[in-house]
């Protein structure tokens, strides 16, 4: 474990990466899945419009979202996305000593660090597969926020790992923001009440286009969410993103969802099979890979990256994630013929 203080841009966002050119570029730097959202979403949004006049009432969403995780309505806090939710998180509770695990999302550390929180850092390594070890984080960590699947590593902790990490007078943030994308939801901890201090994150926004709406949910015990609320603004959410919730744990887009899911796994795996013909330039993915991106590590990767760029495809940096340098490169997973147009720039780019 190493706390730092400074270091890596922790407000660096894949978005960056084709925020002034992405018309010309194709997009592998942001998760959030293309095609979407789907037409029957686009519709349910569109039809709550007539309703703008009103202020929003989340009380329907709140409970299909309770109802989608067999959990009362007390359990559930609907956010503008999981980006609020961490800031919330970081204003809202009482902590003294917060831990973030990394590589992983930076939102929660900048969140806590504007919060006036001095923040240690536990940092995985390559070397041990990025993989959470409950030993490593200080016994005396009131907050420990990790993501699963971990963002930008792709790896799937065990749940039963991070439940070591409960213990009285702690709380577990654990962002599931990904946890959809995986078949099965294998691992998810979304539901359970028997951790202590465990708040679950999710957002909507990846699986179902939906970055620019922004909606997301907080699932944790009664009296956290009832502090989380108390910190939100008057009528947070917005009535298209209260429409957006609820039809997105409807059991048509839970099914559709879990197809997703599936195929997604199959797109990685031609993505992985064909990163893996890089070898002899020094590229390495990290595997198993089990969200919707791939981590890889490359010699000059900078540089690789910026001629990808001229050719057409934009990428993740890696260095703005701390315990990640400039020889990383996070890679979003799409369609085998996405995947395989990008394969053969990336073939001209070590060349």
């Amino acid at each position: 474990m190493r706390t730092e203080t400074e270091g890596p841009d922790l407000r660096h966002h894949g978005d960056a990466e084709v925020r002034d050119d992405g018309s010309a570029l194709v997009d592998l730097a942001v998760n959030v899945r293309t095609g979407t959202p789907p037409e029957w979403l686009r519709e349910r949004i569109a039809d709550s419009l007539s309703g703008l006049a009103a202020y929003p009432d989340g009380r329907a969403a709140r409970a299909a979202v309770a109802a989608r995780h067999g959990l009362p309505v007390e359990r559930v806090l609907l956010t503008a996305g999981a980006a609020e939710a961490f800031v919330l998180l970081a204003r809202a509770l009482k902590v003294r000593r917060p831990v973030v695990v990394h590589p992983q999302f930076t939102e929660p550390e900048a969140a806590l660090r504007d919060a006036g929180h001095t923040v240690d850092r536990v940092l995985l390594r390559a070397a041990d597969g990025f993989r959470l070890d409950p030993a490593a984080v200080p016994g005396d960590a009131d907050l420990v926020v990790l993501g699963n699947p971990t963002n930008p590593t792709s790896v799937l902790h065990p749940a039963a790992a991070i439940a070591e990490l409960a213990r009285p007078g702690r709380t577990l943030v654990v962002d599931e923001a990904f946890m959809d994308a995986v078949p099965g939801e294998r691992e998810a901890l979304a539901g359970r009440t028997d951790v202590p201090g465990l708040v679950v994150l999710r957002s909507l926004t990846k699986t179902w286009g939906l970055a620019g709406l922004r909606i997301g949910y907080v699932l944790g015990a009664p009296e956290t969410i009832a502090g989380l609320e108390r910190a939100q603004p008057l009528w947070p959410v917005s009535t298209p993103a209260l429409a957006a919730a609820e039809a997105c744990v409807s059991p048509r887009a839970l099914a559709e969802a879990a197809d997703t899911a599936r195929r997604i796994a199959a797109d990685r795996a031609h993505l992985v099979a064909g990163l893996r013909r890089f070898a002899a330039a020094g590229l390495v993915v990290h595997e198993p890979a089990e969200g919707p991106f791939v981590l890889v590590r490359l010699p000059g990767a900078a540089a690789v990256r910026e001629r990808l760029r001229g050719a057409g495809f934009a990428v993740r940096r890696g260095d703005t994630f701390p315990g990640l340098d400039a020889d990383w490169l996070r890679l979003a997973v799409r369609d085998e013929a996405t995947s395989d147009r990008f394969l053969g720039a990336l073939g001209g780019a070590l060349a």
